[in-house]
């Protein structure tokens, strides 16, 4: 029974140096978003090789990790046209990447808003997620979406609308029950998760996982796993109940939390 890391929050470092604190802090898997995570490598749009994947892969498989996820988190509801062609052509090149990185999974939010067109910014996300599936398509990858607060897609009824627009089996789902919660919403948590779980159970390609809690003010903030007031039991025992041995990589981790948290997942997952 293992748990995973989003890299960066181990470190924005050169990418063996990363590994190396991977593997020190125990984790076996890294969710890895390239611009966030390594520093000695140009990954902009059109450096991405096979070589560099499989060099960036071997480094972490050196101190036993592996890179399930590739982080691609791009706005695909951008108005502008060149931004746009941009995020999607990056996160294109992502996809026919990935198999040499050890995946095939490709995960990312779909963007906040700039503007109050909600209609353009839908159409500009339906636009995206069909030119991404046919490059999935053609590569046997899959696009891991996940919605999440402010964004476009900030709901498990939103995912489900835009999946059910493009519908293709390479679109997969990163469930994270804490992106789902507002200030509105958080005392119906149980709620929340079940509707996600009914909805995308299925789909679920990772899993995040993050705690809550209110602040002194009453207002909900993010904390480390084990921290807060997420219902862990509930929580794990949905993600055992429609995809046992998922990958479960920690989110919005501070470093002195990081061994308490990713022993309290342990726990929970040991305890199921």
């Amino acid at each position: 029974m293992s748990v995973g890391i989003l890299a960066h929050n181990v470190g924005t470092l050169p990418y063996a140096e990363l590994a190396k604190q991977v593997g020190a802090n125990q984790f076996k898997y890294v969710q890895l978003a390239l611009s966030k995570a390594i520093t000695d490598v140009d990954c902009s749009l059109g450096k991405l090789s096979p070589g560099l994947a499989n060099s960036i892969a071997e480094a972490f498989d050196k101190h036993g990790v592996s890179i399930p996820v590739l982080g691609c988190y791009v706005s695909l509801v951008d108005l502008d046209d060149t931004n746009y062609r941009h995020n999607v052509d990056r996160f294109k090149e992502h996809l026919r990447h990935a198999r040499h990185f050890g995946t095939a999974i490709v995960a990312t939010e779909v963007g906040v808003p700039e503007t109050d067109q909600r209609d353009r910014h839908w159409q500009r996300l339906r636009s995206a997620v069909e030119e991404l599936v046919e490059e999935a398509e053609k590569w046997g990858a899959i696009i891991g979406l996940e919605a999440a607060q402010r964004h476009l897609v900030g709901s498990a009824v939103e995912l489900a609308q835009i999946i059910d627009e493009v519908p293709s089996s390479n679109i997969g789902v990163v469930m994270d029950p804490v992106n789902l919660l507002n200030q509105q919403n958080y005392a119906q948590q149980h709620e929340v998760m079940e509707e996600a779980f009914r909805l995308h159970g299925h789909r679920i390609v990772s899993v995040h996982a993050k705690d809550f809690r209110l602040d002194s003010s009453g207002k909900m903030e993010t904390v480390s796993s084990g921290l807060g007031n997420l219902n862990y039991r509930m929580f794990m025992e949905l993600v055992q109940k429609h995809k046992p041995k998922v990958h479960i990589t920690m989110e919005g981790v501070e470093h002195e939390n990081m061994d308490f948290s990713r022993d309290f997942v342990l726990r929970q997952l040991a305890e199921l």
